[in-house]
């Protein structure tokens, strides 16, 4: 009998990534496990340790995924320090981003980025039964902070280094919305124009098909960076910003200024960029502003937030909050360490108004991909959503407005891409 080919499907994303496999005609979905939890996709992230005692490499320690969320929780800080990174995804494309120092050590950018693929590689493998070394691997339409078709090859080339450094030797990448058509060709008998749309953490993209007798034509592809993350951090710079001061002044010579600078918040908005503010430059900055504040409470409370690490446990509140709102028309924000307590009541009215320019760029995104296909919308006969983003109900209205005499159709929202990528790769094998 004839060897199927050992080739898997990689959905590398910004906030979560998962594997796929196709045996036998049917899909395998890699399961990564932890102590708390048991999912089908792995959490997007790198968490460093180093041992405050010891000294060298060997100090230096490093988990990703769900074992890396459970493993920076629970360290104490006395004994190591910390660092947790997400969202390498989402710097791919930045030129000027080639490495970070981390515990007094350089790290290239494509070495953390190897470290995250090198544990889905090795999951794989232990699922599998063999060693995973060829792989069909998604990408977006057009990368994070990508200006022009160069800026997605710089891109490509830094993950392509990436998935080498990681132990794959052979690698094609595929476009993650042509996936999640295929994933929805296997699902669903279709016939006709098939609008995709695959929401991401990071980027959001948009393809249009013609599918005929099984067959698909890519008719058009288009590309909108902002997704899940962007909504999260509106929630943020709405909602929690101003509870922790954003809108506070203090008074210097008799006169009202912002108690503090505006990056400070920005900060805020990404959770894994809320560990750059412990410094000690930051902490005594934050100290006098407490001191000088009309509202010192407030500044009393990004102070805990920011001393504390609690980024993590924010912005897990943002998106609890966020999917609560998919479900209802009013949810309540709470973030309760016991040291700090922060809760308010948020109408899915005022979310929507919050995430407007996000919206109107995703509906700017689908205007353009219907011109360059030259397809009005009422000749689009299917509409397939995946991905987190797309269980928003304003980002479900855009398109059952748009779209309103198609077929509405939904897939896994974290695994729809890998499950198209793993057909994809016995294409092509």
């Amino acid at each position: 009998m004839e060897q199927e080919p050992q080739v898997v499907g990689i959905d590398f994303g910004t906030t979560n990534s998962s594997v796929a496999l196709l045996r036998q005609g049917k899909v395998i979905e890699v399961p990564f496990e932890s102590r708390a939890e048991s999912s089908r996709s792995s959490r997007s992230l790198l968490y460093l340790e180093r041992d405050r005692e010891r000294n060298g490499p060997s100090a230096i320690r490093s988990w990703t995924g769900a074992e890396a969320v459970e493993q920076y929780l629970e360290a104490n800080e006395e004994e190591v320090q910390k660092r947790l990174i997400q969202s390498l995804k989402s710097h791919l494309a930045a030129r000027n981003l080639t490495g970070t120092e981390i515990f007094s050590r350089q790290y290239r950018f494509e070495e953390l980025v190897a470290r995250i693929l090198r544990d889905l590689r090795r999951r794989s493998s232990e699922v599998f039964g063999f060693e995973v070394t060829k792989a069909v691997v998604g990408r977006p339409v057009m990368f994070v902070n990508a200006a022009n078709e160069s800026d997605n090859a710089f891109a490509e080339q830094r993950l392509r280094t990436a998935l080498s450094d990681a132990g794959f030797s052979d690698i094609t990448f595929a476009m993650e919305p042509i996936a999640a058509a295929r994933a929805y060709q296997a699902a669903h008998a279709i016939q006709g124009i098939t609008l995709i749309g695959d929401f991401g953490g990071g980027t959001t993209d948009f393809s249009l098909l013609n599918v005929t007798r099984g067959k698909s034509r890519v008719l058009a592809s288009t590309g909108v960076a902002l997704a899940g993350d962007a909504f999260d951090a509106r929630i943020v710079r709405r909602l929690i910003s101003p509870a922790l001061g954003s809108d506070s002044f203090s008074l210097s010579f008799g006169k009202e200024l912002s108690a503090l600078p505006a990056w400070v918040y920005r900060r805020l908005e990404n959770w894994h960029t809320l560990s750059f503010l412990r410094t000690r430059e930051v902490r005594d900055m934050l100290r006098v502003a407490e001191r000088r504040s009309t509202e010192p409470e407030k500044i009393h409370a990004l102070r805990e937030v920011v001393e504390d690490d609690l980024g993590y446990l924010l912005h897990r509140a943002v998106q609890r909050v966020k999917a609560e709102l998919s479900e209802a028309t009013e949810a309540t924000f709470l973030l309760d360490t016991g040291n700090l307590r922060l809760q308010q009541q948020v109408a899915r009215s005022d979310f929507e108004t919050w995430i407007a320019p996000e919206l109107e760029q995703m509906t700017r995104g689908i205007t353009a991909l219907l011109e360059e296909a030259g397809i009005p919308a009422t000749e689009v006969d299917q509409v397939f959503l995946t991905g987190g983003t797309s269980l928003v109900p304003a980002v479900k209205r855009i398109f059952r407005e748009r779209f309103a005499n198609a077929e509405f159709k939904s897939g896994d929202v974290f695994t729809s891409v890998a499950q198209g990528l793993a057909r994809i790769a016995q294409d092509i094998s």
